[in-house]
């Protein structure tokens, strides 16, 4: 008998062959923060075609919050690394059956190349996607306005990703205001205050001659619904949801 095939006891006292699923399954590294993790599985079924629960895609996601801080490792250098647990994460995940993963934490990614190394299937690079799809706008992109923590300010996730389009990333002047937008979801949830702190913050980015909007962090997603509708936004968190949904789709010979 295959190693991955067990049997199924029956009523009749019968036994019947089961194998592992052969349809995609997106596994999750979650938890940073739950918030939006929990945003990340609630817009993916929303985007999904379905008329029935059949038609869903499969998630299998670790929604662990006790990941060591990225803001303790990477900004105030007062905290332990999250490399091994993340890397512990994508493997359980693999285990477990995914057949790609992908992060629901835009800081995250500064640990992403490790990540992809560890395992045998393929990560959806948030970071990546978000840029392929910004320069794929039918206008010509030429700044972006980063809404993002201050890791991935300092990794320079973006540059990297948009500096193969000549597109220039652009940050708020009041990174720190940033910062305490991010640090509010996390303690209070998505408030109206802070919604509209982050709006107010947008606008004076977008007045510092940007094309685009992107919004880099998944807790500064959960205010995207209350910002202004004349703003042209892209939502990296959307952007992931798009691949996931699209991915997870295709047919199983592609």
């Amino acid at each position: 008998m295959s190693a991955d095939t067990i049997t199924a006891p029956f009523s009749d006292g019968a036994a019947e062959p089961y194998s592992p699923p052969k349809h995609p399954i997106v596994g999750v590294l979650g938890g940073m923060g739950p918030a939006a993790t929990i945003d990340l599985m609630r817009r993916v079924m929303e985007a999904t075609p379905a008329s029935d629960d059949v038609d869903h895609i499969h998630l299998i996601v670790d929604q662990n919050p006790k990941v060591p801080s990225r803001i303790d490792a990477l900004i105030n250098r007062t905290g332990p690394s999250p490399r091994e647990e993340l890397v512990r994460m994508a493997k359980g995940l693999e285990a477990s059956g995914a057949t790609m993963l992908a992060i629901a934490c835009n800081t995250a990614h500064g640990y992403a190349d490790d990540i992809a190394a560890s395992v045998g299937v393929p990560l959806l690079n948030m970071v990546t996607l978000t840029a392929e799809a910004i320069a794929a706008r039918p206008e010509p992109v030429r700044k972006v306005g980063m809404l993002a923590s201050t890791a991935v300010l300092q990794l320079g996730m973006f540059e990297k990703a948009f500096d193969a389009f000549d597109i220039e990333t652009r940050y708020p002047k009041r990174q720190d205001e940033v910062m305490r937008i991010i640090r509010g979801v996390k303690a209070e949830g998505a408030t109206d205050k802070l919604a509209a702190d982050f709006n107010a913050l947008a606008r004076e980015l977008v007045a510092d001659d940007i094309d685009v909007l992107a919004i880099a962090c998944t807790e500064l997603s959960l205010l995207v619904d209350r910002m202004g509708k004349d703003m042209i936004i892209v939502d990296a968190l959307d952007v992931l949801v798009s691949t996931i949904v699209t991915r997870a789709l295709e047919p199983a010979d592609k």
